[in-house]
């Protein structure tokens, strides 16, 4: 049975991040723990720390994970602000009503939107990017319910976001 939810969590971002990362909404698991990407089998935060040549388990603590991303100018958010959702199934989303990206926007000079998963990208196509005026580029889901990818594959699939940084960074 689908469950009307609203997005529990802000928008971590800071005056410099110019790269904003995208999923749908947070899973029961991360709406529980307050923080994005917080069920233990999604592999988000496992992506970043080899993308970015970390210790593994660097980025388990929520400090941790906001201090990455505030160092490397990347604005996390959801594209949602609330949907009818069964449990973690993006497919099972109905209802959808659009996150005001704006509010992030109007406070940091975003120019790269990164989605995480196919539902994410058709959600922010469809729903913002009009309004963002910036495109999105599509990456692979982290979930573990995308088994088809293995680790490897998902960190040489963001490298598109780690090149955005570093394109940006000599700017």
């Amino acid at each position: 049975m689908a469950e009307v939810i609203q997005h529990p969590l802000k928008p971590i971002y800071d005056e410099r991040s110019y790269v904003l990362v995208l999923g749908t909404m947070p899973s029961p698991m991360s709406r529980k723990v307050g923080f994005y990407y917080g069920h233990p089998q999604n592999r988000f935060w496992r992506v970043m720390e080899r993308l970015f040549n970390l210790a593994d388990h660097s980025l388990v603590e929520n400090d941790a994970r906001t201090s990455f991303l505030l160092a490397h100018r990347i604005a996390l958010w959801d594209v949602l602000s609330r949907c009818a959702i069964k449990g973690a199934s993006d497919a099972s989303i109905t209802e959808a009503a659009p996150n005001d990206l704006r509010y992030v926007l109007d406070r940091a000079p975003i120019r790269h939107v990164f989605t995480t998963g196919t539902k994410a990208y058709q959600l922010y196509h469809r729903l913002c990017e009009k309004d963002v005026g910036i495109p999105a580029t599509p990456l692979p889901s982290t979930s573990a319910a995308n088994a088809r990818m293995r680790l490897d594959d998902l960190v040489v699939a963001y490298a598109p976001l780690k090149e955005a940084i570093e394109a940006n960074a000599q700017k």
